[in-house]
């Protein structure tokens, strides 16, 4: 190789040494330039806004460094004309890991197809508590299901050489006082609840980290060096390279240097050529710092800049018919059957005439939050147009919006079914944007008033009431569950959103979600939660592992979800070999028509001599059968997955004792299957 010559197909020796020799040949000036977002600020400003094109930042056409170029997510790319896939809550209720992958790689090619090669959307936070504002983003309360879906997006994202970012690094779980909060927990805490999915994405080789906005034990995550350099870069040796959250999320040159943050985004405000040679002259940083740095960048982008690429990524691809269908399955996997009394549900079209809709929502583009996530869309199928256009003329359908109580009592009378599509938009839950007044955390986790209203209304004319939901997190329906004999979470459902929703109504789809968090009757069993707090405490507990631990019941369990036909589970097993705890199950669809069941594991520690939850999630299969047929399932679990941190040795831990395992259709106690295993 030419000491200058930039190629395709380098190895990583190749690189490392490249890397090696342009740091040695560049002027501090020249490293800076590979530390800052380049001015994407003012590219926005110019632009009238965020996410019209993709992002270029870095690189040095003297040393054939290309520009990393960023664009972001995570329901799809965001640039307008992108495939706008349900939100990654909507996919986790789907637990379909192959799913997930498969968008992961359709987003890699929109992605290339816009002349990106940096995704930011591998958002995997914690639902630590259901009225988080950005919660639609990742995908759920369980650190398990999140590292396993966060490493399939990054698997499929990478296929095509764009380089992941797993964000936010870490304990973001609120949104209005995100700038300054203080997260204060223990360690066992950090390590066993809040770190474990980073740690996965980071073994499965995603490319950058993105630092989160708030603070951890007093430091701001941009500047924390035991996240940043002692566990992320050392324990977990990770390779590729650290950038800030937007706007905020480095607050002085010194911090984020020695913290470990390694680009600036999205400009220069603290990472400036003349600020960091103060720093370095009054010795507050070294240059091996600042060397480190710009290799971490230059390597990474090189890795992928010089893959030989799988495909050609032309502008047809955007938005194409096959990527809108991967969507559309993934609307169709997503979908919650929460309750279904008397099998309303599948409505059976030769037996209705007359179909009322209800509510504002069935007619208007939902697909979730407007900030930083937004997928710009005009092509989106509303619930209304979905059905109508399922229905044909074979029934007729009407709607009202629901503000006319004496025409909704009048229609709901009228009509065979009644559907009521009720739940959020962008303004009640996502990004909080100030100048927009948008987005922030719920301040209540049940429906406005107006909608429990109306679904009171449908209900007392009309027996067949489908309640719709909309929205990206828990919602609480004590107020009114008990009078409508069917209920379907829907999610923010993508551009086909209102396609799959008519099919699953109708019965062309059967049902499959389960929840990828915990439902409670009462808001008060959950975590202390304030919107605008300087300071909390995140304890060990939350979601499920608080509701065993309480002994509570919530309204709906984490796992939980029907369909249209039942399952049955049998001889569960257990072995343990190689280093895995085997587990195995007959599955078998004792009704009449084809379904998914999603097979859940979970390990107790009763016996434990230290505190830890009643059970844990670690793994699951997605299982489809055929009516009468039986499969039996297997699930590995490696030992290690089993392991406790020990902050006295500051090591991982396996304890010698009986352990329970649980399989079964959700967390419920009584819905589990138990056996035993010793690990001696």
């Amino acid at each position: 190789m030419g000491i200058l010559e930039v190629k395709k197909g380098m190895s990583n020796r190749e690189i490392e040494d490249y890397a090696n020799y342009v740091i040695s040949q560049m002027s501090l000036e020249e490293k800076v330039k590979q530390m800052i977002g380049n001015g994407i600020n003012i590219k926005v400003l110019f632009d009238g806004g965020f996410g019209k094109r993709v992002y270029d930042a870095v690189g040095s056409e003297k040393y054939n460094i290309p520009s990393f170029k960023f664009t972001d997510g995570p329901r799809g790319v965001i640039i307008p004309g992108s495939t706008c896939f349900p939100v990654s809550m909507a996919r986790g209720a789907s637990w379909d890991i192959v799913l997930e992958e498969r968008i992961g790689d359709v987003i890699g090619k929109e992605v290339r197809a816009h002349g990106g090669n940096l995704f930011g959307g591998v958002c995997i936070n914690n639902l630590r508590h259901p009225s988080w504002g950005r919660a639609q983003e990742t995908y759920g309360e369980d650190t398990f299901l999140l590292g396993e879906f966060g490493a399939a997006l990054t698997r499929g994202v990478q296929k095509h050489n764009v380089m992941a970012t797993a964000k936010h690094f870490c304990a973001n779980s609120i949104e209005k006082s995100r700038f300054k909060v203080n997260v204060k927990m223990d360690e066992r805490t950090l390590r066993e609840v809040y770190l474990p999915h980073f740690k996965r994405c980071v073994d499965e080789g995603c490319a950058t980290i993105m630092s989160a906005y708030n603070k951890l034990r007093g430091k701001y995550c941009g500047h924390n060096d035991y996240l940043l350099r002692d566990i992320l870069k050392g324990e977990w040796n990770f390779k590729g390279f650290v950038h800030s959250d937007w706007m905020h999320g480095v607050k002085d040159t010194v911090g984020g240097i020695t913290g470990g943050l390694d680009v600036e985004m999205p400009r220069a405000k603290y990472y400036k050529y003349k600020k960091i040679g103060t720093a370095l002259q009054e010795g507050k940083i070294s240059e091996s710092m600042i060397d480190e740095t710009v290799k971490r960048v230059i390597r990474t982008i090189l890795r992928y800049t010089t893959k030989e690429d799988p495909q050609i990524y032309e502008v047809n691809l955007i938005g194409c018919k096959e990527h809108h269908k991967v969507a559309l399955e993934a609307a169709e996997k997503s979908m919650v059957l929460l309750k279904n009394e008397k099998e309303t549900l599948p409505l059976n079209k030769n037996k209705i005439t007359k179909l009322g809709i209800f509510g504002r929502l069935a007619r208007i583009r939902n697909t979730g939050d407007h900030g930083s996530s937004g997928v710009k869309t005009k092509k989106s199928i509303t619930p209304l147009k979905g059905i109508k256009k399922f229905l044909g003329d074979s029934i007729e359908v009407l709607y009202n919006d629901g503000r006319d109580k004496k025409s909704v009592k009048a229609l709901a009378k009228e009509v065979d079914a009644a559907i009521v599509i009720v739940g959020l938009t962008y303004k009640d839950e996502g990004e909080y944007i100030i100048e927009l007044r948008t987005g922030g955390d719920r301040e209540n986790l049940s429906l406005h008033n107006d909608h429990i209203e109306l679904i009171e209304l449908v209900a007392s004319e009309n027996q067949n009431c489908i309640v719709v939901l909309i929205g990206g997190s828990a919602i609480t329906m004590e107020e009114w569950k008990d009078q409508v004999p069917s209920i379907l979470m829907a999610w923010y459902s993508g551009v086909e959103g209102g396609k799959a929703l008519a099919k699953i109504i109708f019965g062309d789809v059967n049902p499959s979600g389960k929840l990828p968090f915990t439902i409670p009757k009462d808001p008060n069993d959950l975590p202390f939660f304030d919107t605008s707090v300087n300071e909390i405490e995140y304890g060990y507990y939350h979601g499920y592992t608080l509701f065993d631990k309480k002994g509570l019941e919530p309204a709906f369990p984490f796992g939980f979800g029907l369909s249209y036909t039942k399952f049955e589970f049998h001889n569960i097993s257990v072995n343990v070999k190689d280093e895995k705890v085997i587990a195995t199950v007959d599955v078998k669809n004792t009704g009449s028509v084809p379904g998914d069941e999603v097979v859940q594991l979970y390990i107790g520690f009763n016996d434990s001599e230290i505190e830890r939850p009643a059970k844990l999630l670690k793994g699951f299969s997605r299982v489809h059968l055929q009516p009468n047929e039986v499969k039996n399932v297997e699930i590995e679990v490696p030992i290690k997955n089993i392991a406790w941190y020990n902050p006295e040795s500051k090591s991982w831990e396996i304890e010698k004792m009986i352990y329970n395992l649980y399989i079964g259709p959700s967390s419920r106690e009584g819905d589990l299957l138990s056996t035993q295993f010793n690990l001696n």
